[in-house]
């Protein structure tokens, strides 16, 4: 177990180095930040000294390397347009993010994980295919659309739901947060809904497949043979044995929710990070966007981490391999 999550981490942080390095190789060509730092009437001086103050006049692998142990540390720089310290910036717009996320996150899972098993059990039945039906517009439709048509549904026509902001918040601490507050909640029902749509449509349809794979299976008959409650079949069997491939979907869709929330955080102008990165874009502010890559990248290298050692504890021919290995 230890020299299994030794080597999962190893590769891990191999991988943060070079999405580092591709990330900061890549913001070198998106534009100058001179350019929207200083007025027209810049002179040759004015922009030499800014290059300085900022260390764009060193070489690249010395830039990189800055970057590298300062990021490390938890500190990726001034931001080129606010002037202030970028993991500050960040904090401040975390908690938005990581509240919409984790909201549709649960109902991604919670949803799709009931509606898959559902469909499977009464793949014949009306509801079954009546669910079917609708999970392709979450499938098909791109999230954009999605947000646009709640918008239009349930804040211009209906007048239930706001739609842009986040509502009133509180503080806790460094933590600002919307759950405490009515409005704060009312806002995020429409953008949870827009961003864990499509996850959990795919997540829905993977379990039904699996679910239906494995009711085909012998031991299935055989349990059902000895006069195990359907229950005990359908959950304590069947259930279990779809969940490795259900695991690694889920695992990269929940990196998606929180790599892919710059469209709903655009459409719904939520104050997150995937806002602060399209403007950051706007403005050629390097350190926001490369501070934003390196940490949606910790997360998705997290999850498939836990992914990985999910499957470790689920999975007994895993451990029957890193056992051999072992010895």
């Amino acid at each position: 177990m230890l020299a299994f999550v030794i080597r999962r981490v190893f590769q891990s942080f191999v991988v943060l180095l070079v999405v580092g390095l591709v990330a900061f190789s890549m913001f070198r060509f998106v534009g100058d930040p001179i350019e929207n730092m200083l007025g027209q009437e810049r002179t040759g001086a004015d922009i030499e000294r800014l290059r300085g103050q900022l260390g764009l006049d060193q070489p690249f692998p010395v830039q990189y390397f800055k970057f590298l142990t300062g990021a490390a540390q938890g500190n990726f720089g001034v931001s080129y347009r606010q002037g202030r310290p970028v993991a500050d910036i960040i904090a401040e717009r975390l908690p938005a993010t990581l509240e919409l996320a984790s909201v549709s996150a649960i109902l991604a899972i919670v949803f799709g994980l009931g509606l898959g098993v559902f469909t499977a059990i009464r793949r014949d039945g009306w509801a079954a295919n009546t669910i079917m039906t609708l999970s392709l517009v979450g499938v098909s439709l791109p999230t954009f659309l999605i947000g646009i048509l709640l918008i239009y549904l349930f804040a211009v026509e209906l007048n239930m739901l706001p739609s842009f902001g986040r509502g009133e918040v509180v503080d806790l601490g460094w933590w600002r947060t919307g759950f405490l507050t009515e409005s704060g909640l009312k806002a995020l029902i429409l953008p949870s809904i827009t961003l864990g749509l499509y996850q959990m449509t795919l997540i829905m349809r993977l379990v039904r497949s699996e679910m239906l794979e494995v009711l085909r299976q012998d031991y299935i008959r055989f349990a059902r043979a000895r006069g195990l409650r359907e229950k005990s079949v359908l959950f304590r069997h069947a259930l279990k044995n779809t969940l490795v491939p259900v695991i690694t979907v889920t695992g990269l869709q929940l990196g998606s929710i929180i790599a892919f929330a710059i469209i709903t955080e655009t459409v719904f102008q939520w104050p997150g990070v995937g806002l602060l990165f399209i403007n950051a874009i706007q403005f050629v502010d390097i350190p926001v966007m490369a501070a934003y890559l390196m940490l949606i990248s910790v997360m998705f290298v997290g999850i498939n981490l836990i992914v990985d050692l999910l499957y470790f504890v689920i999975d007994p021919r895993l451990r029957g391999d890193s056992s051999k290995a072992t010895a």
